[in-house]
């Protein structure tokens, strides 16, 4: 098996080819990443891109680009107020076993 030289840049058409290839069991993520030095989360953010665009694909009424990322956004927005909420309370349950030891 040779390795093919390092590409320096990645096109959606190549993309696709290495994300169908996976798809279709030809070959694994961790194969992928090791053969082209990447990571194997970018392997996975791209098939995650490549599931969300077919699932598009098969909607009754596609969104567009911007709907998506506005989509996109909104759970990313809403993720982080959930994080920002968990570290306020995890700060106040502290600031209360601190008070009940020094008291």
């Amino acid at each position: 098996m040779s390795e093919e030289a390092p590409v320096k840049r990645w096109t959606a058409k190549r993309k696709t080819a290495v994300v169908m290839e996976i798809f279709k069991g030809k070959t694994t993520v961790a194969e992928v990443a090791r053969q082209h030095d990447l990571t194997v989360s970018e392997v996975e953010a791209w098939m995650d891109e490549a599931q969300k665009s077919m699932e598009n694909g098969f909607r009754s009424r596609p969104k567009d680009i911007r709907e998506q990322y506005e989509s996109e956004l909104r759970e990313t927005r809403e993720a982080l107020g959930e994080a920002h909420l968990q570290i306020y309370a995890l700060k106040k349950y502290k600031r209360l076993l601190d008070d009940e030891e020094s008291s």
